[in-house]
């Protein structure tokens, strides 16, 4: 499940055409469900309307073909539940929930702010854990408590920890989903159990991702071992800055997506640009949605501003 970009024109407005083209590309090429609005989406930077905007233009895009999983994190409890509430009213199927950052609550009051959010969201909520944005965790005790709730159906863990899957399955109801959200130890993480990856590598790789976890899911383990090398080269050359800066940079190569960011976020380094440049036009196939939009550009259907 590729966590998607927001793409900004020159003026830093949304662009709408790009984010729409890109969510269909990644439709096309498999990707069982569209992350927006998260922190690849640069969440921290949107206004509750442009929330809105592109939640309501990722659902126009899948036509009920994926499900579109919307964050709507806030350290603050009564924020979260507004967002999640424009979430539902742009059309969303779920949410995407980070630990509160910043405050440094209790694990009393994480569970607290939880529970208070999925008592009043009209959709299934699953919880972000990403200790190196927000500082404070989830532990495994909390997950399980908090698993116990109707609308509380999984975890996006972006921990690295490669044994939480094998620890958290006996814990909590065999429906809850447990997905991993770094790239890096994301195929031991689905070899132990995990259902899935909501990913930033994919966002550039989803042919190569796709593969990949299917593989896995069939137990092809030889393959599998194949197919993970040019993916893990790939998530490596993406660590070169945060995320999401490197991303949008490697899309920009490909012709997808601008690689403007929004401050206090700034673009790639140029020694950095042309490393990971050097990386995206290596002989590898990086997946049919991005050959795909290489045609698409030569015949002139793209037609947005890709300065960088």
């Amino acid at each position: 499940m590729p966590a998607v970009p927001t793409p900004f024109t020159a003026d830093d407005k949304i662009d709408v055409a790009a984010f729409e083209h890109f969510c269909n590309l990644q439709i096309t090429v498999g990707a069982t469900a569209l992350v927006v609005c998260g922190t690849t989406g640069e969440a921290p930077t949107l206004s509750t309307e442009e929330q809105h905007t592109l939640i309501r233009a990722a659902r126009n895009v899948t036509r009920g073909r994926v499900p579109v999983i919307a964050g709507a994190g806030s350290n603050a409890t009564a924020h979260a539940i507004a967002l999640s509430r424009t979430a539902k009213a742009a059309g969303a199927d779920a949410l995407l929930s980070v630990v509160p950052y910043y405050n440094k609550p209790t694990q009393a009051g994480i569970e607290a702010h939880f529970r208070t959010i999925a008592d009043a969201a009209d959709l299934p909520v699953i919880l972000y854990d990403v200790p190196s944005r927000t500082v404070v965790t989830l532990t495994d005790a909390t997950v399980a408590r908090l698993a116990t709730h109707p609308r509380v159906v999984g975890l996006k863990d972006a921990t690295g920890d490669v044994t939480r899957c094998e620890r958290l399955k006996s814990l909590v109801p065999s429906g809850f989903r447990l997905l991993s959200g770094d790239d890096a130890t994301a195929p031991t993480f689905l070899a132990q159990g995990g259902h899935g990856c909501i990913s930033v590598t994919s966002n550039i790789a989803p042919g190569l991702c796709r593969e990949l976890f299917d593989a896995l899911a069939d137990g092809r383990l030889n393959e599998a071992h194949h197919l993970s090398k040019p993916i893990a080269a790939l998530t490596r050359a993406l660590a070169c800055a945060v995320n999401p800066v490197p991303v949008k940079f490697a899309l920009s190569v490909f012709g997808l997506m601008s690689a403007r960011v929004r401050l206090p976020l700034v673009e790639l380094a140029a020694h950095d640009q042309q490393e990971l440049t050097a990386v995206c036009r290596k002989p590898i196939d990086f997946g049919p949605s991005l050959s795909i939009a290489a045609e698409e550009n030569a015949k002139g259907h793209l037609t947005r501003n890709m300065t960088r």
